[in-house]
């Protein structure tokens, strides 16, 4: 069995775990949220050694690195971040309805590597600019930060429907009553987009170095590191605002889901759109 095989049987696995959760959401069977958490912690384990085994093809290939240096790889660790800090975050706080909301993410990312033509799949040499140490711990703190803000985006989503039901009264026995309360969501949301921040912070940091190192300059304001400063504005602002201002609710909760749009068009947006210094990343 190859990477793509096992990648594919982990599509499957995040397809069937959001259907679960889903189940979770509709049904309220503690049940099915219990076999949606197995089927996520099984697909992580089939993508983490799919990820093992590519790394391990590319060294067979005499082109040995580790697989993280173009699209369809890095959108490959997006979503088994996304998966894994699910999973972690279910595991500590108990609210496995959430997973209804995070899971599809992980599963349409595979989903979408695998049916997409716009990028090649191919294990391919490094270009002189990725032959760096570096290139593992920026592209890991990054990612991380992103699967984290991911699920952050899902958690305001959540908290948007929830208080939208409740402002409009509906019933508590109708889908928004398996939610986690207000404030729950709440606190969940400055967590993760903490977490997160920390992340992307340590994963700019992690860039400008490299920059120097592969450019001679720590900072070019090439498209992709633009569109990050912003990301990272954006984020910065929503702690700051709760620090300072007290924001919570519907305004943490809008600006995570705004976040992450920073997020996608820093990544997807820059790559396919704007040429740059890092337009080799679409390949």
């Amino acid at each position: 069995m190859n990477s793509s095989q096992l990648f594919g049987i982990t599509t499957i696995a995040y397809l069937l775990s959001s259907v679960f959760y889903i189940g979770l959401l509709v049904f309220r069977q503690r049940k099915a949220g219990q076999i949606g958490l197995a089927l996520a912690v099984l697909g992580i384990l089939l993508q983490t050694a799919g990820m093992g085994l590519r790394w391990q093809e590319s060294y067979k290939m005499g082109i040995g690195h580790a697989p993280l240096t173009n699209m369809y790889e890095s959108l490959l660790f997006f979503a088994w971040c996304a998966a894994l800090f699910h999973v972690l975050l279910e595991l500590k706080f108990k609210q496995a309805v959430v997973g209804a909301f995070v899971m599809p993410i992980p599963f349409l990312t595979l989903a979408y590597t695998s049916l997409s033509t716009a990028f090649s799949k191919d294990i391919s040499p490094l270009v002189p600019a990725l032959q760096s140490n570096w290139l593992i711990a920026h592209v890991i703190t990054c990612f991380i930060g992103y699967g984290a803000f991911a699920v952050a985006a899902g958690l305001g989503k959540i908290y948007l429907i929830k208080q939208f039901a409740q402002n409009r009264k509906f019933s508590a026995d109708g889908l928004t009553g398996s939610l986690p309360e207000l404030r729950v969501l709440d606190d969940l949301i400055h967590k993760t987009i903490i977490f997160g921040f920390m992340w992307l912070s340590a994963g700019i940091i992690t860039g400008a170095v490299w920059a120097n190192e592969a450019w001679g300059t720590y900072w070019s304001w090439d498209p992709k590191e633009t569109w990050s400063i912003i990301t990272w504005f954006v984020y910065a602002f929503t702690l700051h605002a709760r620090f300072t201002r007290g924001w919570s609710g519907a305004r943490i909760a809008w600006l995570a889901v705004l976040g992450f749009i920073s997020v996608v068009v820093t990544y997807f947006g820059v790559n396919f759109f704007l040429s740059g210094l890092h337009s080799y990343g679409s390949n």
